[in-house]
């Protein structure tokens, strides 16, 4: 029979989990949003007041966060789009048998464990108007008669860090794609090929669906990392020329950790986490949650 004490084991074991839990999440969510309830300003600590829903009505009138939103949108759509299509045809061709797939497999990690500054200064690098690599590609082969700068121009700025974006994610997409491919019973294709199903039907009827779960928590995670990510944006354009590269994660940051401004940041942080729960919402409720039985 067991003793009453034993019910208590239980919590008494994930208690330190728990406990982490609360400070590493729960806590500073909760932080966050008393800060955007209030003027908070390191710069003016004296004025520190409660203001209400003055921020959120505030925000809207700053031309920085309306231009994010959009910004925002092309950021995250695009960027896991093409991450999505290019890493589904890398995984596809590692997934074929050739000599030397194992070192190529291996090469594929590379954007994905470079650490994100050293991918920003790399592409700066690339993007440099007067000096960089793809000017003089593209100068040499015909294709351009003067460099153009990337960084600099607010019309190529935003695309210009999308494809860098794309780089860096591209493995992580391949690499999960292919894990997916590798555990496909291979019966299926032999009955399909007695059935006489060509590639492209096979592809559809057999491939997709049983890839697809693995797709859509792919999409998912990228979806989330690359509207929570900062620093590629920061160190490459600062959100520059003007607005045009500037996201809501990006201005939440620059609101508070340079402006020393916690209210407006923390106000900025909390639409874009209601954003992304509203994002992902629309999405999982049009991949039926991953539910593909």
């Amino acid at each position: 029979m067991r003793k009453k004490s034993d019910r208590y084991v239980p919590l008494i074991l994930l208690a330190p989990a728990l406990l982490l839990v609360v400070g590493v999440i729960i806590y500073p969510i909760c932080h966050a949003i008393s800060l955007s309830f209030q003027y908070y300003k390191l710069t003016d600590f004296a004025n520190r007041r409660f203001v209400g829903l003055q921020n959120y009505v505030a925000i809207w009138q700053n031309e920085a966060f309306i231009a994010s939103l959009g910004n925002t949108v092309k950021w995250v759509v695009i960027t896991v789009s093409f991450q999505l299509l290019l890493g589904l045809g890398l995984a596809m061709l590692l997934n074929t048998p050739f000599h030397g797939r194992g070192i190529v497999r291996s090469i594929t990690l590379m954007p994905w464990v470079t650490p994100g500054v050293v991918i920003a200064l790399m592409w700066v690098w690339i993007y440099n108007g007067n000096f960089g690599i793809l000017n003089k590609c593209l100068i040499s082969l015909g294709l351009l008669d003067q460099g153009i700068p990337w960084l600099g121009s607010d019309k190529t700025a935003l695309y210009s860090q999308i494809v860098t974006m794309v780089w860096q994610g591209l493995p992580f997409f391949a690499i999960m794609i292919l894990a997916a491919l590798q555990v496909i019973p291979s019966d299926l294709y032999e009955a399909a090929e007695i059935s006489g199903a060509g590639s492209w039907q096979k592809f559809i009827y057999i491939t997709l669906p049983q890839i697809m779960p693995t797709i859509v928590t792919t999409c998912m995670l990228r979806i989330i990392w690359v509207f929570n990510n900062v620093e590629v944006l920061y160190l490459m354009t600062g959100g520059g020329p003007g607005h045009s590269s500037m996201t809501v994660s990006l201005i939440a940051y620059i609101r508070a950790q340079k402006s020393l401004d916690f209210g407006q940041g923390s106000t900025i942080a909390i639409y874009g986490t209601l954003f992304m729960i509203a994002f992902m919402a629309i999405y999982l409720k049009f991949t039926r949650g991953g539910d593909y039985e």
